[in-house]
């Protein structure tokens, strides 16, 4: 009983396969492919399917029951060799800067560049080395105990229920950032300087704790993050609940999402569906927002005057605090089906935007997958995107935000080719 649960334990600490039984292994997906959205020009990206990644990982066995493991992982972007992903779409988010009409034409349009400047980092723009996952821990015959960065419970179950794996432009995730997008940052993927407890039993149940302390979370704004999984991973059954909640600066909650799903497999069949609920009314970003005002742009502005230095600076923060704001519920449904060598890949999803922006969106995805050996595959993926009011959500793919459209409100759709080689 013993050996199966640290089996299992094992098994839910390491997200890519075992490719080898050495103590140390280097493993790695190289992704990439050409994506077309309407009204844009065909790109190439880097991790489409599954993010393009190198890692390092590796297991010993201490006795009594007891193994140190360590896993380092790094983003690998197959079209730059850098290591951050830029946008797939160049077209500015404007929903951030909403109700700022009383600024400045040129100093609204400085706002927008510094916010989401043209061609910068979508994601990882620390530029950290090891920024998917960087870790150590002790797998003990009760479970395992983790401590770095890494995937959080909550993510974890929403994984699990997205049809398209969270890659590709079928993955649910791409409408569940907010009507801000990946600029409010709208979902706790990671955390780091956490430690969390995991457990994996033979009957297929297992769970997760997640702590982290200052400058946890996925950018590191958090002055504390919790969160927590139950998962049953058996009789074709991989289906769980998962929270996180977190906590900025002044130790008000922040971002908190509540996940419900995973999917059901039965023959050539595999079945998918999933609920996600979030709402973030104290944004951990808020204070980076406030702060570059103060220290560059104020400064411009004392010719004015304080009084009217004062009233930009309140029409900017009363809007930046409202529209960093989420308040959102959104489910999916989706189905794989065999065939041979090759799957199909379907889904439906809705994001019901609570807020007075009421900015819903619907995605729908049809997407085929073909094996060309066990370890290397091709796809390609259709998917649009309706958008409402100030929605402008656009397609992306696993290593890249879609961005947005160039007009609120106005819906994508996006054809995408790739091949994927895991080692």
């Amino acid at each position: 009983m013993k050996t199966k649960l640290i089996a299992g334990v094992i098994a839910t600490c390491f997200a890519a396969p075992v490719m080898a039984q050495s103590s140390v292994q280097i493993y790695g997906i190289a992704d990439a492919g050409i994506t077309k959205t309407k009204g844009e020009s065909a790109r190439i990206f880097s991790g489409g399917a599954d993010g393009s990644r190198i890692g390092f990982k590796g297991t010993e066995d201490i006795g009594g029951g007891y193994k140190a493991i360590f896993n380092l992982e790094a983003r690998v972007e197959l079209d730059t060799g850098t290591q951050t992903p830029t946008l797939i779409t160049d077209n500015p988010g404007l929903y951030l800067t909403k109700g700022m009409g009383a600024l400045p034409p040129t100093l609204l349009a400085g706002i927008r560049n510094a916010i989401q400047p043209k061609g910068g980092a979508a994601v990882n723009p620390e530029k950290a080395l090891f920024d998917r996952t960087a870790m150590v821990g002790l797998i003990t015959p009760v479970g395992a105990i983790l401590l770095g960065r890494m995937y959080t419970p909550g993510y974890e179950v929403f994984a699990a229920a997205d049809a398209f794996e969270t890659g590709t432009a079928g993955t649910w995730g791409g409408i569940t950032g907010g009507s801000a997008g990946f600029t409010a940052l709208g979902a706790d993927i990671r955390s780091q300087k956490s430690v969390q407890y995991r457990i994996a039993t033979p009957a297929g149940f297992g769970g997760s704790l997640m702590y982290g302390g200052k400058q946890s979370g996925y950018l590191g704004r958090y002055n504390k993050f919790y969160g927590g999984a139950v998962t049953y991973k058996a009789n074709g059954f991989d289906v769980g609940i998962g929270h996180n909640r977190g906590y900025d600066w002044m130790d008000r909650t922040s971002l908190v999402s509540t996940t419900v799903g995973g999917s059901f497999t039965t023959g050539a069949f595999k079945f998918f569906a999933g609920w996600h609920d979030q709402k973030n009314m104290n944004s951990a970003l808020l204070r980076d927002y406030i702060g570059a005002w103060d220290t560059s742009i104020a400064p411009t502005l004392a010719p004015l005057g304080a009084p009217t230095a004062t009233a930009l600076r309140n029409v900017f923060v009363t809007n930046i605090t409202r529209n960093s704001q989420v308040d959102a519920t959104s489910y999916q449904l989706g189905a794989h089906y065999r065939m041979g060598a090759g799957r199909i890949m379907a889904s439906a999803a809705r994001q019901n935007d609570h807020t007075a922006s009421n900015s819903d969106a619907t995605l729908i995805a049809l997407g085929y997958d073909y094996n060309l050996s066990k370890r290397t595959d091709v796809y390609t993926v259709v998917a649009n995107i309706k958008n409402q009011n100030d929605g402008q959500y656009t397609p992306g793919v696993s290593g890249s935000p879609g961005g947005f459209t160039k007009v609120p409100g106005d819906d994508s759709r996006t054809f995408q080719v790739g091949i994927r080689h895991r080692f």
